[in-house]
């Protein structure tokens, strides 16, 4: 491969790491108490849609302690839970109105040293006139089916610049 072509392909994939919102910590609480590293624990962290401004999603995750979990190479269990809520005036762009984007992953999140995520991908349900949020695990071998679905219901969404109502 040459030079030029990995230069591409890693500024690529920065901008697909942008792409994908950070999450802000709000608090976390012990679960279990380890006598030697951290303790277990349940995490919350807050993050806004990146291309939905005036939303803003709240997950809650495990997160694994001891040694493994102090140095980074423990794996977190698939437990997590989303809630999504209306914090400001929406508008959806147009491949989120259209559902082009459904599906597309707005939050990610590690959960071992590399084989397994916690993510949330969006969707629009136009129909409703919904965003719905699904959060999620999974791993390159074997996934989990644990999941959370929140939603923000738009009953008066600007698409595009265009009210959808009537």
């Amino acid at each position: 491969m040459g030079k030029k072509r990995m230069i591409a392909l890693g500024c690529g994939l920065l901008l697909a790491v942008a792409a994908v919102a950070s999450a802000e910590e709000i608090g976390e609480v012990s679960t279990t108490f380890k006598l030697v590293g951290a303790n277990d624990k349940i995490v919350v962290e807050a993050f806004d849609d990146p291309d939905i401004g005036g939303a803003t999603c709240y997950v809650s995750r495990a997160k694994t302690g001891g040694i493994k979990g102090s140095i980074g190479v423990a794996e977190d269990t698939s437990d997590a839970s989303i809630s999504c809520r209306q914090t400001g005036p929406i508008t959806l762009p147009e491949r989120v109105a259209s559902g082009k984007d459904n599906g597309k992953e707005v939050f990610k999140k590690s959960a071992s040293l590399i084989f397994k995520k916690i993510q949330v991908v969006r969707f629009y349900d136009k129909k409703r006139s919904t965003l719905v949020y699904l959060t999620y695990s999974d791993r390159i071998i074997e996934g989990s089916p644990k999941n959370s679905i929140s939603t923000i219901a738009l009953p008066q969404a600007i698409q595009g610049g265009a009210s959808s109502g009537n």
